[in-house]
C-alpha cells in the first residue's frame, strides 16, 4: 500500500474524500492523476448499460454480452475449473466492453428457499460456495478485471434488507456465514469486496468496524477496496472510520462534503480518509493497467462455453425404466419456457443475451426428421383458454411417443428485491402435467427456476425430471444435448430439495420482524438441519442421476500435517462415457460441540469411460474439520476419530473409513465460574479433583438420596458455589488452589 500512497500525496482533504464516492452510477471519479473507472454487474454476465445514465434494477438498455448460467445452475457443476473458464471469459468480456470491476461473485449462503436472490449464491453449503467463488475469482482476475465479492456478510433476505438486523452468534458466522468469504479472500485475492446492506448483530455492515478491518484486513489480510453495495451507506464518515473505501453509488458531493465537515468539526482521523483513498487510487491505477484495446470478444466461442457449462449444470433428478436418454421419436413438447425460456434471475444482474437457444428449435434439431410439435398447454394472457390450450397439449402428448413438459417459475414469482411466499410450483403446472401424464406415461419433466420449489407432485407423477434451475442463454441447446444423450448427465443439487417448506430450517425464523432476524438454527443450514432432525428429503444435496453407473471401493484415508488425504477407487460400470462428482462426508460422533450428522469436506470429479477405474484423491484440510471455539476466538481442530463417508450424495453414502486426527486443542483455564461436570469430564483435571473432592465434598455427593444421581445434580454447580454446597468443607481458600493445581496439571 505504501507504493501507492504517493498518488494521493498533493491531494486535499476534500479530494481524497472525493476519491471515495462515485463520479455517477456506475463510475468513480477521476481526480489528479488519478483515473476513474468503470464498474458493473454481474455475476453471470456483463450487465453494461449504454449512455450516460444508469440503474441498479436492469431496466435500462445493456450492451449485448454472453449470459452464463447464473450461480443456481451453474453450482450445480460442482466444477470449479469450469468456473474459472467462465471466469475466464467474463473477464474478457468485461475488458471488451471497458468494464474494470465486475459486480461478483455472490458467496452468501443459501439459509431459506425463499429469500429471491438466491438465484445470484451458489450453495447452502460453505464449501462448495468458497470453491466456486473463488475459481470465479481467479478467472475473472486473470484477464486484469477486478472481481467484487459480495454481499459482506450475513445477506440471506430481500425483504427490508436495507435495514434489517441478521442476529447470529459468532460460531454460527464463522462455520457458515463468513467461511467462503475468508476463503475467497485468502486463497483467490480479490482486488474488491463489497459489503451488504444489512445490518449484522445491530450494526449496519457499511459501519460495521468489527467486520470490515478486524476480521477482512486484520485477520484475512485483506489488502484491496472495500466498496458499498448501491446505496448500502447511511453515515460515510463513520463508514469510512470502520473500514469502507469507496460508497457507490454518486451523491453529487454530498457525503464528500461530510467527510470533509467530520474532519474538521467532528475529530475524524484525516488518516482514514487518505488511508481510504490510497486504496481506491491503488485499484484504479491497478484497473487502468489493463490492456484495454481489445473492443470485441468471440461471442460464438463464449455460447459454446455457456452451452457446456449449462449441460454439466443440468441435474437428471428421476429416471424411472430408463426412459432418458430419448431416441429421435415423435415427441409432444409442451409449456411456454419451450419456446420463451426462463434462463437469468431478475433485478441488478440481468444481462442483454448475445443469442438465446429456444429449447422447442434446438429439441427439434435433434429429433432427427420425427414429428415434434409445440402446445403451450397454460395460458399465459388474460385473454388465452386455458381449458383449451390444456386439452391441445394433451391431445398433442397422447399422439406422440414421448411428452417433454417445460416447468417452473416465472421473473415475476421471484427476483431480486422481495422474497417468495412460499416455494409451491404454480398450480395451473402441477394440473397441466397430472393431466399430460394420464394419458402419456413417458412424459419428461424439464424445471427451471432460480430457487428451490417443491419437488413432491412432481417427483409423484413424472417418471423422468430434468432440473436446471437456470441455464443461462444456451441452457435450450444443452436441455436438448442432455434428453437425447449428447450429453451424460453430471449436474448435482447444491442444495436440499424440502418435503415441506415447514421442514427447512429458518422456517421460524424467516422473515424479519420488527427489524430482526434471528438466525436461531445456529449452524444446522441445509442438509445439516435435515440430517440432524433425520428429516425426509424429496432430493438430498448433492443429488444427480447418470446413463451411466458408478461403483465405489477401496477408500483409504491419510492423515497429514495439512489435514486428510482421502483416496477411493470410482469404477464406471456402465455402458456409456460419464462424469461422477465424488463428494466426502466428515463426521465426529462424541464431539464435545453441538455438530451435525456430517458435513462435506471435498469433492472430486472422475471423467471415465465404460468400465474405466480411476483412483480419486480428495485432499481434506484441517481448517475443513475445525469447528469455531468462541471461548477462544480461533478455530479449533477437535482430537478424535473421524469417520469419512464417500459418495455420489449427502444422502447416498457409498464407502466409509475413519482416522485418528490429532487436534490442536489447548485447555482454557477453569475459573470459578466452571461447572463441577466441566472438570471432571476433563481427565486430568477429575485427576486432581477427586482426592479434594473426596476429603471435603459434600456428604452422600455419590448416593442417591432424595431418588435422584447426586452426581448428576451437583455437576451443574459452579465450583465457587462449592462453598455453600459443602456447607463450609470446602473453603475458598481450597477452591483457588484445587483451580490452581487443575490448571497447572492441564498446561
Amino acid at each position: 500500500m505504501s507504493d501507492y500512497s504517493t498518488l494521493i500525496a498533493g491531494l486535499s482533504v476534500a479530494q481524497q474524500a472525493a476519491l471515495g464516492s462515485g463520479a455517477s452510477f456506475w463510475t468513480t471519479k477521476a481526480i489528479g492523476t488519478i483515473p476513474a473507472i468503470l464498474l458493473t454487474d454481474g455475476p453471470h454476465g456483463v450487465r453494461r448499460q449504454s449512455g450516460a445514465a444508469g440503474d441498479h434494477l436492469g431496466i435500462g438498455a445493456s450492451e449485448p454480452a454472453t449470459c452464463f448460467p447464473p450461480a443456481a445452475g451453474l453450482s450445480q457443476t460442482w466444477d470449479p475449473e469450469l468456473v474459472q473458464r467462465i471466469g475466464v471469459a467474463l473477464g474478457e468480456e468485461s475488458v471488451a466492453l471497458g468494464v474494470q470491476v465486475l459486480l461478483g461473485p455472490g458467496v452468501n449462503i443459501k439459509r431459506d428457499p425463499r429469500c429471491g436472490r438466491n438465484f445470484e449464491y451458489y450453495s447452502e453449503d460453505p464449501l462448495l460456495t468458497a470453491l466456486l467463488g473463488a475459481a470465479w475469482v481467479h478467472g475473472v482476475q486473470s484477464r486484469g478485471v477486478g472481481a467484487s465479492v459480495k454481499h459482506f456478510a450475513v445477506n440471506n433476505a430481500e425483504h427490508d434488507r436495507m435495514r434489517a438486523s441478521s442476529d447470529v452468534d459468532d460460531r454460527t458466522l464463522r462455520e457458515i456465514y463468513l467461511r467462503a468469504f475468508e476463503y475467497v479472500v485468502r486463497e483467490a485475492q480479490p482486488w474488491t469486496v463489497m459489503c451488504s446492506y444489512n445490518r449484522i448483530n445491530g450494526v449496519y455492515a457499511a459501519e460495521n468496524r468489527w467486520l470490515l478491518t478486524t476480521v477482512l484486513r486484520d485477520e484475512w489480510g485483506f489488502d484491496g477496496v472495500v466498496v458499498s453495495d448501491w446505496g448500502a451507506v447511511r453515515d460515510r464518515s463513520a463508514a469510512v472510520a470502520a473500514g469502507l473505501d469507496l460508497e457507490m453509488p454518486a451523491t453529487g458531493g454530498v457525503t464528500d462534503a461530510d467527510v470533509v465537515a467530520a474532519v474538521t468539526e467532528r475529530g475524524l482521523d484525516p488518516a482514514v480518509v487518505a488511508r481510504a483513498a490510497t486504496r481506491v487510487a491503488r485499484l484504479a491505477t491497478r484497473a487502468n493497467e489493463t490492456d484495454a484495446t481489445a473492443r470485441s470478444f468471440d461471442a460464438d466461442a463464449h455460447h459454446r462455453l455457456a452451452r457446456e457449462a449449462a449441460g454439466r449444470a443440468v441435474v437428471l433428478l428421476k429416471n424411472e425404466n430408463d426412459l432418458l436418454p430419448l431416441a429421435p421419436s415423435a415427441l409432444a413438447v409442451i409449456g411456454p419456457f419451450a419456446q420463451a425460456p426462463r434462463y437469468q434471475g431478475g433485478g441488478s444482474s440481468h444481462v442483454k443475451p448475445t443469442r438465446v437457444d429456444i429449447p422447442f428449435e434446438e429439441i427439434r434439431s435433434l429429433a432427427a426428421g420425427h414429428q415434434v410439435t409445440y402446445s403451450p398447454g397454460l395460458a399465459t394472457d388474460s385473454a388465452d383458454d386455458a381449458e383449451a390450450l390444456r386439452a391441445d397439449a394433451v391431445r398433442a402428448a397422447a399422439e406422440a411417443e414421448t411428452a417433454v413438459v417445460f416447468l417452473g417459475l416465472t421473473a415475476e414469482q421471484e427476483s431480486e428485491g422481495y422474497d417468495r411466499e412460499h416455494i409451491e410450483l404454480p398450480t395451473d403446472h402441477i394440473d397441466l402435467l397430472r393431466a399430460v401424464v394420464a394419458v402419456q406415461p413417458r412424459t419428461v419433466v424439464v424445471l427451471a427456476h432460480g430457487g428451490v420449489v417443491r419437488l413432491a407432485p412432481v417427483a409423484d407423477l413424472a417418471p423422468a425430471i430434468l432440473d436446471g434451475a437456470l441455464l443461462g442463454q444456451a441452457g435450450g441447446g444443452a436441455v436438448a444435448d442432455v434428453l437425447f444423450g449428447v450429453v451424460n448427465p453430471s449436474g448435482r443439487l447444491a442444495e436440499t430439495v424440502p418435503v415441506r417448506l415447514e421442514d427447512t430450517a429458518a422456517f421460524l425464523n424467516f422473515p424479519s420482524e420488527n427489524g430482526h432476524t434471528s438466525y436461531g438454527e445456529r449452524i444446522f443450514v441445509g442438509y445439516r438441519w435435515f440430517d440432524a432432525r433425520d428429516l425426509p428429503v424429496t432430493f438430498p444435496f448433492g443429488h444427480g442421476l447418470s446413463y451411466t453407473r458408478f461403483d465405489y471401493s477401496d477408500l483409504e484415508l491419510v492423515e497429514g500435517p495439512e489435514g486428510v488425504t482421502t483416496r477411493l477407487v470410482v469404477t464406471n460400470a456402465g455402458t456409456r462415457a460419464g462424469r461422477e462428482v465424488v463428494q466426502a462426508y466428515a463426521a465426529l460422533p462424541g464431539s464435545r460441540v453441538s455438530r451435525p450428522p456430517r458435513w462435506l469436506v471435498g469433492f472430486a470429479i472422475a471423467t471415465l469411460q465404460p468400465g474405466e477405474r480411476y483412483t480419486v484423491e480428495i485432499p481434506v484440510r484441517r481448517k475443513d474439520l475445525a469447528y469455531w471455539d468462541v471461548r477462544q476466538d480461533r478455530w479449533v481442530v477437535e482430537s478424535g476419530e473421524y469417520a469419512v463417508s464417500v459418495g455420489a450424495s449427502s444422502r447416498d453414502l457409498r464407502v466409509d473409513a475413519t482416522v485418528m486426527v490429532g487436534g490442536d486443542d489447548t485447555a482454557v483455564p477453569f475459573t470459578g465460574e466452571s461447572t463441577l461436570g466441566e472438570v471432571m469430564a476433563d481427565p486430568v483435571a477429575a485427576e486432581v479433583a477427586t482426592a479434594v473432592l473426596a476429603a471435603a465434598g459434600p456428604a452422600g455427593v455419590s448416593g442417591t438420596a432424595l431418588g435422584v444421581d447426586l452426581l448428576r445434580m451437583v455437576a451443574s454447580i459452579p465450583l465457587e458455589r462449592m462453598v455453600g454446597f459443602s456447607g463450609g468443607r470446602i473453603t475458598r481458600a481450597q477452591l483457588d488452589e484445587l483451580l490452581a493445581a487443575v490448571n497447572a496439571a492441564r498446561s
